[in-house]
């Protein structure tokens, strides 16, 4: 009986459900070092232009970037529900994100994750692992190794 429960439990995910104008995106927590309020930010000459720039959190200096730019959504607007959402991701230094307002936690089975095909001319879809359902809700899941690097 404890080895079922156990394997249950392998099979979910708990995700930050992120909003990015009307859509729900999902960051897998394991990912998620810290989620902070908007802060100024210092920028940085000539970087790309989905990167805002650099903040101090807690002595570390950690780059910024707006994922609404990245996928080439509206401007960001910033309101009182706006946060950077520091990312670590597994031998990485970490990175911060801007989203809209971060939403709740939830947790998915394989089973609420449709696996996408990635279409190689469509650059958003390789940012997206699946399409996670929670109720009525869809949630797009973030590939965050391929949403944070660099490459165009």
């Amino acid at each position: 009986m404890d080895t079922v429960k156990q394997a249950a439990v392998t099979d979910a995910n708990q995700f930050i459900v992120v909003e990015l104008g009307a859509e729900y995106y999902g960051i897998d927590i394991s990912n998620v070092d810290n989620i902070v309020k908007m802060q100024s930010i210092t920028r940085v000459p000539k970087s790309q232009e989905y990167f805002n720039g650099v903040i101090n959190l807690r002595g570390e200096i950690v780059p910024v970037m707006s994922l609404r730019r990245k996928f080439n959504l509206d401007d960001d607007e910033f309101t009182d529900k706006t946060r950077i959402i520091i990312l670590k991701p597994e031998q990485q230094e970490p990175i911060g994100v801007i989203v809209d307002m971060v939403k709740e936690v939830v947790t998915l089975t394989e089973d609420n994750i449709e696996k996408i095909s990635v279409d190689t001319k469509d650059d958003k879809a390789k940012y997206l692992n699946g399409v996670g359902k929670n109720g009525d809700i869809l949630i797009s899941i973030l590939n965050i190794a391929n949403v944070i690097s660099d490459e165009q």
